[in-house]
């Protein structure tokens, strides 16, 4: 039985320095953050699924155009990534608009059909799986079962379904993507041991990680769950050379203490050329323990989830 590693990417113009979306952020990831990241997966003959808002892809397209040679796949993570535009606040009929219009932008750009999907912040209700469907998406990864950090993001109390969401990767309800059912979407689990396994993680605390990484391999071992790690590009760029004020987003003052506040402040931590190469670290153990690397799609049709 093959071991899966699906390294994941959500791609968009959030500034974690000023923790707001910029779009001079978006520039710099287009320019520092996506050519370092894609040197690494070059390194290490690696494909991987790239999840681009539409609105960084239709204002700069080469964001997308530049990982098509190297194999990678295209993913949509929605049309923008606003708190408002979030797709747990949304109805049906707003979901199925930015999810078509994402699909459109970043199809015309890639010449791929684009199948996968990831919510902004991971943020999805009881619609998300409808409007997946209804806009021709197959797969989605915005489930992290059994992720404990969910007070400290937007969407906080619908997040509390990860908690009781399947591990292993699942066809969905059609009124739930944290539950099974007969639905068409394939849900990819994020990974997760209370704290998430991503990018974040890595940077503000690496020795969880590296905890992180040799737990989860051993859950491969056993059940053959895929490893699902995901990063930013915008964590391969450094702007604390930058004056900044955090911004309260919230009117609720706990609420700008957690998510804001202390949330903005962690984040920060290594960031730039440190985090590639704190990411290379992972990356070089799921290769020495022999782990097949593949995009989500890739995964899923090799697996049997998708025909």
């Amino acid at each position: 039985m093959n071991k899966y590693c699906l390294l994941t990417n959500d791609v968009e113009t959030t500034s974690i320095w000023f923790n707001s979306l910029r779009d001079e952020t978006g520039y710099k990831v287009l320019r520092e953050g996506m050519p370092p990241l894609l040197d690494i997966y070059d390194k290490y003959n690696i494909k991987t699924t790239f999840f681009f808002t539409g609105y960084i892809a239709k204002m700069f397209p080469d964001i997308v155009k530049m990982i098509i040679p190297y194999g990678h796949e295209v993913g949509s993570h929605s049309l923008l990534h606003k708190k408002e535009a979030g797709h747990d606040v949304s109805d049906l009929k707003t979901q199925i608009y930015y999810l078509s219009e994402s699909k459109k932008i970043l199809e015309d750009i890639s010449g791929q059909e684009v199948i996968s999907f990831r919510a902004p912040a991971l943020r999805v209700n009881q619609f998300t799986a409808k409007a997946l469907i209804q806009t021709g998406y197959k797969i989605d990864s915005s489930i992290a079962s059994q992720r404990f950090d969910m007070f400290m993001s937007f969407g906080s109390l619908k997040k509390l379904n990860w908690l009781t969401a399947p591990r292993l990767p699942y066809k969905t309800s059609i009124d739930s993507l944290f539950k099974k059912g007969n639905s068409p979407i394939v849900e990819v689990p994020l990974s997760a041991t209370l704290f998430p396994y991503v990018g974040t993680t890595m940077r503000i605390f690496p020795i969880i990680s590296n905890i992180q990484k040799r737990i989860l391999s051993y859950e491969s071992f056993l059940t053959g769950k895929p490893i699902v790690f995901d990063i930013h590009p915008n964590e391969l760029i450094d702007e604390s050379d930058l004056p900044r004020k955090i911004r309260n987003r919230s009117s609720n003052p706990f609420t700008y203490v957690l998510q804001d506040l202390v949330r903005s402040k962690l984040k920060v931590r290594n960031l730039g050329p440190i985090a590639g190469s704190l990411y290379e670290s992972q990356i070089s153990y799921f290769k020495k323990k022999c782990f097949k690397f593949s995009t989500i799609q890739t995964y899923c049709k090799e697996t049997g989830l998708l025909k």
